[in-house]
């Protein structure tokens, strides 16, 4: 596995043996990123259940300032770290080993808020529409936010969760990867306010 673009691109990583997680494919993880806009200019991911850690160094690697890292496994959490050590991002990056409620309740505590957050739990244990809820419930994401689910193409989330609204979807092969975007205000707010002017 290895960093696509940006300040670290072509880097390698380490990766857990087994199937204790599930990578997302290089061509999936770039067309992700190619859709999010390719690059950014700032901003704070949160990869939920991280694995060994890809997803929120790529987003680092492509200019995000700084990425929360989560995963219960004590075994992910020891490859996160190395990875981390690799590209010596430790300033750019923080992990939280233990499991995505204790998570997300800490980061409310926090006041944290995000412009990116990235699901891709194991396919056997997602709760992906509770997770969405908090985070648009406890204020835990910017104007604008993104949330990118990764799921089994079965799985169907097209309905809104407040304010975080469906805007598309794609699938690869056996998965299907879910966009969302957090709105303040929803469209026919917007319409109407824009009809003002």
């Amino acid at each position: 596995m290895r960093i696509i673009a940006g300040t670290y691109a072509s880097r390698r990583l380490e990766t857990l043996k087994g199937q204790a997680t599930r990578p997302t494919l290089d061509k999936v993880k770039e067309a992700v990123f190619s859709a999010l806009g390719g690059m950014f200019d700032g901003g704070t991911m949160l990869d939920l259940y991280a694995g060994s850690g890809a997803i929120g160094l790529e987003a680092v690697s492509r200019g995000m300032n700084q990425a929360v890292l989560v995963d219960q496994s004590h075994a992910a959490a020891e490859i996160i770290r190395k990875n981390i050590a690799l590209l010596g991002c430790q300033k750019q990056t923080r992990l939280l080993a233990m499991n995505d409620r204790k998570a997300l309740s800490l980061l409310a505590k926090e006041g944290m808020q995000f412009d990116l957050v990235y699901l891709d739990p194991p396919y056997e244990k997602q709760h992906n529409e509770e997770v969405m809820t908090y985070l648009a419930e406890h204020g835990m994401l910017k104007n604008g936010a993104r949330v990118v689910i990764e799921a089994k193409k079965e799985e169907n989330y097209t309905q809104a969760f407040g304010p975080l609204q469906y805007q598309k979807e794609k699938v690869y092969g056996i998965m299907k990867i879910t966009y969302y975007r957090f709105e303040q205000s929803h469209p026919e707010e917007r319409s109407e306010q824009a009809g003002q002017e």
